[in-house]
């Protein structure tokens, strides 16, 4: 009766859902409680699902699940939700990921961590790209690996036991005592982990993080094909998309864009890219400087994903260490590497940097002639040897439209990998899929990078790469109409708030084609103390951001958003993209991103506004 009950109501959802669940990135940010975002989608829909209510009003209504469809979404919640009620396991204990593999190193990583076994079982076979050698040897993990017949031979063990089942159905799961771990992996749509029993509940959170960090929930278009198998108990018809010419297609355009010559390589995030170039790279040192000590030269106050990911990583393999980067405000990137790399070439260690250019949120470019020297400079250890070159991971996010890697641009000689994310111009905000590319000097290393993108199972999927195929082409255009309206609202706020302090790149600069479409506002304040102002200017920014989002709900959003085919998103860095980074190093400003196409008078309009009740 129960199961009946839910699969009816999943099924009159899907008939009645709004058509944003399955096209936005973002959904329903005008009713986004950041405090509540895991829960309260749900807590919400369970209310409807008591009421057997399904309405298509009813559901538009329902806020968003999380502020990014890489960490979750309506579909993702509610398909963990479908199989936790026919499982009776809670909603939280069932966890679904684009990756097949990634949920088994969720839990291999927490037992690293807290010292514990695990053995893996499996009745068929694993997938190809599943390496044990290198979990091993690299990723540091430890387990045993078991094939049986069926569940009930099962060995006995003192640890963690996860049973890795390939199943084109989804559903019912035969959820065993002698089973911690049950994940269901479907090969076309990214697999579900779920958690069995009250004494590994603790995990949930770890393995919630790593979804977070290192890959990315399963996608709305999966998730609604999975939910489809769920109420029909069929399995999966794959429907063929022209995947090999959609993939030609993005592949020659961003080589075009970039002014590459070797493969690019396109995962499922910006931060599933990363991850494969961490890993690759650490891969790479491990066996070419056996015994070195690698460092992960990070800005404090960059990104929270790839600050909390390399710190991640380094808390894994014995001898990797995140080193602070200062690179904003009174620190000069350059001098700050210089500083770094002459300390890290003493003690005959390996620098991998990662760096933002333009830096966020203050966006300040370095001197790239300068950049280009300190990176080149031949350096010695302490016992007079020639130090290891540095490998340069650039972060250009904010600018994908600018060829640093080249032949001869300023990027071209030293060994440098750049990467971007998706979410933003790439796709318009219309998928998460991120890419990569390589210099000529970078080849090598771009083949360990795209091994570990396996891997992980990370790589973009089908859709993602078709959507790709039809925005990429249109980035660079796009990026010029962005910047004009992002210099022309600038240009404003100097005017009518000029105590105001805003970080923008010079007009100088956009003439050598740093043209992003973003910039932070440090508001005037007062008070007597540092910790007065700071309280005043912290409620300006939300007074400021709830003003604009009231005012014009159609086009301002909160949200970490950027490259957006539309409208305008405001958010505190601080409390959204800092979110794991050190207080101290937290930026409490405002930061605005502008899209192509808004109403740019009616936003002048509101921040005047604004200014006159301040």
């Amino acid at each position: 009766m129960e199961v009946n009950k839910v699969l009816n109501f999943i099924k009159d959802v899907l008939d009645n859902m709004p058509n944003s669940w399955l096209s936005l990135t973002t959904h329903r940010l005008d009713i986004y409680n950041e405090k509540n975002a895991k829960i309260e989608f749900l807590e919400k829909f369970e209310v409807l699902f008591k009421g057997n209510n399904s309405k298509a009003s009813a559901l538009d209504q329902l806020p968003t699940a999380y502020d990014y469809i890489r960490l979750g979404h309506p579909l993702s919640c509610i398909l963990e939700w479908g199989i936790g009620r026919l499982n009776n396991l809670k909603k939280e204990n069932v966890i679904c990921f684009s990756s097949q593999t990634i949920p088994i190193l969720s839990i291999l990583r927490k037992n690293l961590l807290d010292n514990k076994k695990t053995q893996i079982i499996h009745t068929g076979e694993l997938p190809l790209f599943y390496n044990t050698e290198v979990l091993r040897s690299i990723y540091g993990y430890e387990f045993e690996l078991k094939k049986v017949e069926k569940v009930s031979d099962i060995p006995e063990f003192n640890g963690s036991t996860i049973f890795v089942s390939q199943q084109d159905k989804i559903g019912i799961n035969n959820l065993t005592q002698n089973i911690d771990f049950f994940i269901s992996s479907h090969p076309h749509l990214g697999s579900f982990l779920l958690v069995n029993g009250t004494q590994n509940e603790s995990y949930i959170s770890s393995i919630q993080h790593v979804r977070r960090r290192e890959t990315i929930a399963m996608t709305p278009a999966n998730c609604h094909i999975s939910l489809m198998l769920l109420i029909n108990q069929s399995s999966f018809n794959n429907q063929k998309k022209n995947t090999v010419a959609n993939k030609k297609i993005v592949l020659n355009t961003i080589k075009k864009i970039t002014g590459t010559i070797t493969k690019p390589l396109v995962g499922s995030s910006g931060l599933s890219i990363q991850y494969a170039i961490m890993m690759g790279l650490v891969h790479e040192a491990i066996e070419k400087h056996k015994g070195k000590n690698i460092k992960i030269i990070v800005p404090p106050n960059c990104y929270g994903g790839t600050n909390d990911q390399a710190r991640r990583v380094a808390a894994c393999i014995d001898n990797v260490e995140v080193v602070d980067l200062p690179v904003d405000g009174n620190n000069d990137m350059v001098g700050s590497i210089e500083v770094v790399l002459a300390k890290i070439a003493n003690q005959d260690g390996i620098p991998l940097i990662i760096a933002e250019i333009p830096t966020n949120p203050r966006v300040e470019v370095p001197n790239l002639i300068k950049l280009k020297e300190v990176l080149s400079k031949k350096r010695i250890t302490i016992n007079g040897e020639k130090a290891v070159d540095p490998i340069f991971i650039l972060d250009q996010t904010f600018c994908p439209n600018l060829p640093f890697l080249g032949k001869g641009e300023i990027l071209s000689t030293i060994k440098a990998i750049s990467y971007a994310s998706g979410s933003k111009f790439p796709s318009g905000g219309k998928c998460t899929a991120g890419y990569c590319v390589g210099n000529e000097k970078s080849e090598a290393l771009m083949k360990k990078i795209e091994f570990h993108l396996k891997l992980c199972d990370n790589e973009a999927t089908e859709l993602q790469m078709e959507i790709l195929a039809k925005q990429l082409p249109s980035m660079n255009q796009r990026i010029i109409e962005a910047y004009k309206n992002t210099r022309e609202f600038v240009n404003f706020i100097n005017s009518k708030l000029p105590n105001g302090k805003i970080n923008f790149v010079s007009e100088e600069l956009a003439k050598k084609g740093f043209t992003p479409s973003v910039f932070s506002l440090d508001l005037p304040t007062k008070g007597n103390t540092y910790e007065e102002k700071e309280l005043h200017k912290r409620d300006l920014n939300l007074r400021l951001i709830n003003l604009m989002i009231t005012e014009i709900p159609n086009e301002s959003k909160f949200c970490v958003s950027y490259g957006q085919l539309k409208g305008c998103y405001w958010t505190i860095p601080a409390t959204s993209t800092q979110g794991t980074t050190k207080e101290g190093d937290k930026d409490y400003i405002v930061r605005i991103s502008l899209s192509p196409e808004l109403d740019l008078e009616l936003h002048k309009k509101v921040f005047l506004k604004f200014i006159e009740a301040i």
